[in-house]
């Protein structure tokens, strides 16, 4: 495969993002038809009891009912995204199931809600067909989005990611992660420019950020180079969307490079049926997610944290 970087010094940033799979066609029944429960059902049925109990708590503590509707927000979208894909396959649906509760005692809980929902959601992933494994990490990685608006919500960045032992992979696979590979170089370098216009107090941020893309950069040439494939290298530089000139345009860059980066991983999940690349990309996915939020947290982006990161769903 050739080696010639994805990105030139001419394109943009955003031609890094990678666009999504079309949803596949629902299998007929017929022989070998699957007519067990959909395994996205509990993802939904907590979503919907998440989305009402954060409403609850909107109605009955003005203190959080912003932080509150924001959550009630992102879970209702993650639902309706749910919603649509379960009534795609029409797959039997039991009455009952084992839903949290539709309320919660403070946003604390709230957060706790949403850290076993990106937990569900993640551990789901490696399971699922290509095109559900994408919407089921952009739910992980949403959730994840979602609590880092606050402390009390359980805000946090990821560590480092694992390193799958992959070995061969498809053509399809190889394209996803060279794209995602080529949305880290890029993400590397304009953190590297921004800290030239951003000031002192943006440290933590820019040198967290840089260690997180090195990393996602360095697993992604191990995964290719265990593959027999030459990583794309990265250019020199790059032509950001908007000249930068100063603060607000250097945040504004560092928004579109965590949400190219987001777009990439979702599509690596939609290319490749290996479960421990499916788990890297995930999260990765997280990763910038949780980056995301808080730069357009900085930017006055809303909403400041994505339902579904990775994912077009007509808001950015």
């Amino acid at each position: 495969m050739s080696s010639r970087p994805l990105l030139t010094r001419r394109g943009l940033l955003r031609t890094v993002a990678v666009t999504a799979l079309a949803a596949p066609v629902a299998a007929a029944c017929g022989p070998g038809y699957d007519d067990s429960p959909d395994q996205l059902l509990p993802l939904l049925r907590r979503a919907r009891a998440d989305a009402a109990a954060a409403n609850a708590l909107a109605r009955s503590s003005a203190d959080v009912a912003e932080l509150a509707r924001q959550v009630a927000t992102a879970r209702t979208a993650q639902a309706d995204a749910l919603q649509q894909e379960v009534d795609r396959l029409n797959k039997p649906r039991p009455e009952g199931g084992n839903a949290p509760p539709e309320t919660v005692r403070d946003l604390s809980a709230l957060g706790e809600r949403l850290a076993q929902a990106r937990t569900q959601a993640a551990e789901l992933v490696p399971r699922l067909p290509a095109y559900r494994a994408g919407l089921t990490g952009s739910v992980a990685a949403g959730c994840a989005a979602v609590q880092q608006l606050a402390p009390s919500l359980g805000a946090e960045q990821p560590g480092t990611v694992d390193v799958p032992s992959t070995g061969e992979l498809t053509p399809e696979a190889v394209g996803a992660l060279q794209q995602a590979l080529a949305a880290e170089h890029a993400a590397m370098w304009v953190y590297g420019l921004v800290s030239a216009f951003l000031p002192a107090d943006y440290a933590a941020g820019i040198d967290n950020g840089t260690d997180a893309h090195r990393d996602r950069r360095d697993a992604c040439e191990r995964v290719l180079t265990a593959a027999g494939v030459t990583p794309r290298p990265p250019e020199a530089a790059y032509v950001p969307p908007e000249p930068v000139r100063g603060e607000d345009a250097a945040v504004q860059l560092v928004v579109t490079a965590e949400t190219d980066a987001a777009n990439a991983w979702h599509g690596v999940l939609e290319r490749t049926g290996d479960a421990g690349l499916r788990r890297l990309a995930t999260q990765a996915l997280i990763g910038s997610a949780t980056r995301c939020t808080s730069w357009r947290i900085e930017a006055g982006r809303q909403p400041a944290a994505l339902a579904l990161p990775g994912r077009a769903t007509g808001t950015d």
